[in-house]
């Protein structure tokens, strides 16, 4: 199975662009000991468009076409399932034990996701009930998923 994140928008250089790399990069290096080919972190343009739902719906369709067919989609958004490390480890391990070609994580732009990508995922769930700056965001999305391939191996690093 393999491992996607799909985020609107282009990081840019500095500290949460430097850890976001080290946590892909760990996630990475735990990846084939749980099953997984590889995990990919994909960036794409913000929309263009002036009205806000062009945009977003400009948005849901790159997201969409960087999902990897047939996989498992995750939206992050505000008004989602708020899970622990180890239910979200679990989930993953659910899509990987039922076969999925994939696991994808959908982060949406300033506007947030459009409505085709919140009804086309399987599930909706949110890192916090906090706001959280976008690049921040990435890097606790990064982290948790680091911190799931742990949980999944039977790592200490999650300590819980």
């Amino acid at each position: 199975m393999r491992l996607t994140v799909v985020a609107v928008g282009r990081m840019k250089a500095g500290p949460e662009r430097a850890l976001l790399a080290r946590y892909v990069e760990r996630a990475g290096a735990l990846a084939a000991s749980v099953g997984f080919s590889r995990v990919d972190w994909r960036e794409i343009p913000e929309g263009r468009s002036g009205r806000v739902e062009d945009r977003r719906a400009e948005e849901a369709r790159a997201i969409l076409a960087a999902v990897p067919k047939d996989g498992w989609l995750a939206a992050l958004d505000e008004r989602g399932a708020a899970l622990t490390s180890a239910q979200w480890a679990a989930e993953i391990r659910r899509a990987r034990d039922g076969s999925m070609p994939a696991y994808a994580v959908a982060i949406g732009g300033p506007d947030g996701l459009a409505p085709s990508v919140k009804t086309g995922a399987a599930m909706q769930m949110r890192l916090s009930g906090f706001t959280l700056p976008h690049g921040l965001a990435r890097v606790v999305l990064a982290e948790q998923l680091y911190r799931a391939t742990t949980i999944l191996t039977g790592h200490p690093y999650h300590r819980a």
